[in-house]
């Protein structure tokens, strides 16, 4: 990442991912423990169900580049931080893809109303098989890859500290207040869409990430933190 078509290509990415799990949440149909129900919901849904599943799968490259961006900003300042977050992020990304696949399925079975109560049986068992593992990486890698990471950035000071703020007010607002409230999950979106494209403006602007993205050599403060 030494170049400005680079940055651009990575600002993209974190734009991108923002906005396609903004619009997944949105169309989201209401998921209920059990599976069969669950398939009926997608089945009800209609387009705005696979629009979401869709979107949730196309999101993951995305946000899988924009980790590693993120990180290369901050490694410099707070290599072992970035380089932590990263990784986790980049692992969240992955099992959430395996597991956005497995999503597809589901669209693909949703609409056989006469074997639902079987296919609900294969969905137990898929989820209780090696998806599980996925699914854990997808969450745990996700939320604690972007924790670290806003940590690496605030320290870092390679963006304005607000940005890193609102990534830490989206995991508490996203994975904790939306059991509370339903206008949680719309300001997790925007708390989300804001961090990633302060983010994705500071790499096109190129304020403060020069020597992080390795444009300049100069020697780095604070490192090995």
């Amino acid at each position: 990442m030494t170049t400005t078509p680079a940055r651009l290509f990575a600002a993209t990415c974190l734009v991108a991912t923002a906005l396609l799990s903004v619009v997944s949440v949105l169309l989201q149909p209401e998921f209920s423990a059990d599976p069969a129900e669950r398939l009926a919901a997608i089945d009800a849904a209609g387009a705005s169900g696979a629009i979401s599943l869709v979107a949730f799968v196309l999101a993951q490259l995305p946000f899988m580049i924009a980790a590693v961006a993120i990180a290369m900003m901050a490694r410099g300042r707070s290599p072992r931080l970035a380089v932590t977050g990263g990784a986790l992020a980049v692992v969240g990304g992955f099992g959430h893809a395996v597991f956005g696949g497995i999503g597809l399925a589901y669209l693909a079975m949703s609409d056989d109303a006469a074997d639902r109560a079987a296919l609900a049986e294969v969905v137990t068992r898929v989820e209780a098989g090696p998806a599980l593992i996925f699914m854990a990486a997808g969450l745990l890698g996700t939320v604690i890859g972007l924790v670290v990471l806003g940590i690496a950035l605030f320290r870092s000071r390679v963006v304005p500290r607000w940005i890193p703020v609102a990534l830490w007010s989206f995991i508490v607002t996203e994975f904790v207040l939306t059991n509370f409230s339903d206008w949680a999950s719309p300001a997790a979106g925007l708390l989300y869409v804001a961090a990633f494209t302060g983010i994705a403006v500071q790499l096109v602007r190129g304020e403060d990430t020069a020597r992080e993205l390795g444009e300049e050599h100069a020697p780095a403060a604070s490192v090995g933190r």
